[in-house]
């Protein structure tokens, strides 16, 4: 469909007649409700996600102790006390939790959703009905994952990753669903709503833009995006595939993965003469990318709030958009690097170490591009660009062990390890949660129309940011000492012993992490009903969301917006002010036609 022809039919929000309660609020077919929805529903499993992290931190510190509080709420009938087998549920669990359910769909559902048209001057989404419907699925995947605690055996209990032959030995009796099948089918469900989003933003970015948004007028934000859905688009299917499959070997006894068939209570019911490898090759085929799925839009709201916030054009716009799609294109093929343990071709695993150690080079474009960004730039340090500064370092750091993990005689040593763990939280707590938070504290007043509390959002940054770091640098002490992730209680053994207290910092660290986000968690309510209103543009921004009203209504634009530049146009000579929005036309300028490639 042209865009021009889309935007002259449905431009304007008064061509909409106002829907009722149920259909704006619930089942809602506008891109912005859906988004707000995902960023809600996500916050609250991250809340969920961070208790369970904490409850394995006690174990760590402080072994077979009655764990106040959350330990209630948890296990109470245990008598407070985390067992073995609770313990592999809640590592299980968390890590489940954190990727599948708060950060890629925060991510890719809740900024996706609500940027991308605001952004690239479209009304809505290509297609809203099944845009809802990626909501709605989401739904029943958590629903499944808390109901598993209830099953007979109890959650998922192999890990995230479900290696067979572990993820295929049954603790439930014959006939009865354990909690890994249901934790089986809860990802299929994440799938299959994370595919309705791929497709959607993916055609809404192609066929929607404003006349004169050209590819390469397009935010930083938006290119991420699309990015991200393609990787999503083409690796996706894999993993469901892979799904599919452990989920016929728990319920037909079929013989994908498990070379043994399918044993119940240490009997086996059902032969197999499956391969475990093939299930890792799979996995991880989805599961790479899956790390850049999670970081690429952060690298893009960071990229935009930094130009925002240094008035100054991003550095090498068009370098860091081949870079993303330099990350997004290797990331396909490092997936070996997972699995060097695992008796791999020494000349395949240098194929795989070589890979590995390219894909710092695009990471490398973005970084320096965001430090040639602030270099000399009208720093404003707002609670959003706090958060953008701090994505920077503490994703150099994840970055430069990933390094050390890329070279296969180190990781032969530190695979399985807490070095592991550090590497993983820096990425992810501390490169994706950083650039969540700032794009939170960027489009909240354009959300809701208020600002969220800019002294508590510094005290919030501060916190966070030290306490994450108390939290996860050590832990590449502990790896480096060869701790093993995954053990309850790893003073049982005396090489460890001396690891205790390191271990007993961390948790207290983390239990100062998790209070700060008490302090972000009420200034977002507070603000959303108390907040100081906001006006259209309250931060100066040149991209077109800062054209609609705050908060947009059904249509998003009173007019349609024409694009006549790029995104970063900050201190330009043209103009008296500081930035020069992508919609105000330069003197003498004719309107563009239409929305060319």
């Amino acid at each position: 469909m042209n865009a021009t022809a889309h935007h002259s039919e449905s431009g304007g929000h008064g061509h909409h007649p106002q829907p009722g309660f149920l259909r704006k609020y619930v089942f809602s077919l506008d891109h912005k409700i859906i988004g707000i929805q995902f960023l809600l529903t996500t916050l609250v499993f991250f809340m969920v996600g961070g208790l369970l992290a904490l409850a394995v931190r006690w174990q760590l510190a402080w072994p077979w102790q009655e764990m106040p509080v959350i330990g209630k709420m948890l296990f109470s009938d245990t008598g407070n006390v985390i067992s073995p087998e609770f313990y592999t549920m809640l590592f299980t669990m968390h890590a489940s939790v954190m990727i599948f359910f708060v950060v890629i769909p925060m991510l890719i559902g809740a900024f996706a959703n609500f940027c991308i048209p605001l952004m690239i001057g479209a009304p809505d989404m290509a297609f809203p009905t099944l845009n809802m419907l990626s909501y709605w699925f989401f739904w029943p995947a958590f629903l499944i994952m808390g109901y598993s605690f209830t099953v007979e055996g109890g959650a998922a209990a192999a890990g995230w990753t479900a290696y067979p032959p572990l993820s295929t030995i049954e603790t439930a009796a014959p006939g009865s669903l354990g909690g890994q099948t249901w934790w089986l089918v809860a990802l299929i469900f994440v799938g299959i709503s994370s595919m309705m989003g791929s497709v959607n933003y993916i055609t809404t970015i192609i066929k929607m833009r404003a006349p004169g948004m050209h590819m390469f007028r397009m935010p930083m934000t938006v290119w991420a995006m699309f990015i991200t859905a393609l990787l999503q688009a083409f690796a996706l299917p894999v993993l469901t595939a892979a799904l599919a499959m452990q989920l016929l070997d728990r319920t037909l006894q079929t013989g994908f993965f498990n070379p043994a068939g399918l044993v119940v209570n240490n009997v086996t019911v059902a032969t197999g003469g499956g391969q475990p490898i093939l299930w890792q090759h799979l996995f991880w085929f989805y599961s790479h990318p899956a790390v850049y799925i999670m970081i690429l839009p952060a690298m893009g709201i960071v990229s935009d709030v930094l130009s925002t916030f240094a008035r100054k054009p991003l550095f090498g716009y068009r370098p860091m958009v081949y870079s993303v799609a330099g990350i997004a294109g290797l990331g396909f093929v490092v997936w070996g690097h997972h699995m060097f343990q695992s008796g791999m071709n020494p000349a395949l695993g240098a194929t795989f170490m070589v890979s590995t150690m390219m894909i710092a080079l695009p990471s490398a474009i973005k970084t320096f591009n965001w430090l040639g960004t602030l270099w000399r730039g009208n720093l404003i340090f707002t609670s959003a660009m706090l958060f953008a500064v701090g994505f920077i370092s503490v994703f150099a750091i994840g970055g430069l062990s990933g390094i050390f993990m890329a070279a296969t005689p180190i990781d032969i040593y530190i695979h399985d390890t807490y070095f592991i763990v550090a590497h993983i939280h820096y990425v992810l707590m501390g490169g994706s949660a950083f650039g969540i938070f700032a794009g939170i504290y960027y489009w909240f007043p354009k959300m809701f129309g208020r600002t969220m509390n800019e002294s508590w959002g510094k005290v919030h940054f501060f916190g966070t940011f030290v306490a994450m770091n108390c939290t996860f640098f050590p832990m590449h002490v502990l790896g480096a000492a060869g701790m093993p992730r995954r053990l309850a209680d790893p003073y049982h053994y005396e090489t460890f012993a001396h690891l205790k207290d390191l271990n007993i910092f961390i948790t207290i660290s983390a239990l100062v992490l998790g209070g700060f986000q008490v302090i972000f968690a009420l200034n977002f309510i507070f603000s959303i009903f108390g907040g100081e209103k906001a006006d259209r543009n309250p931060w100066r921004s040149n991209t077109l969301e800062w054209v609609a009203p705050s908060p947009p209504p059904h249509g998003n634009f009173e007019t349609t917006p024409i694009v006549y530049r790029g995104p970063y146009e900050y201190a330009s000579p043209e103009v008296e002010e500081d930035y020069l929005p992508q919609n105000v036309p330069t003197p003498g300028a004719a309107p563009v036609p239409g929305a060319a490639i």
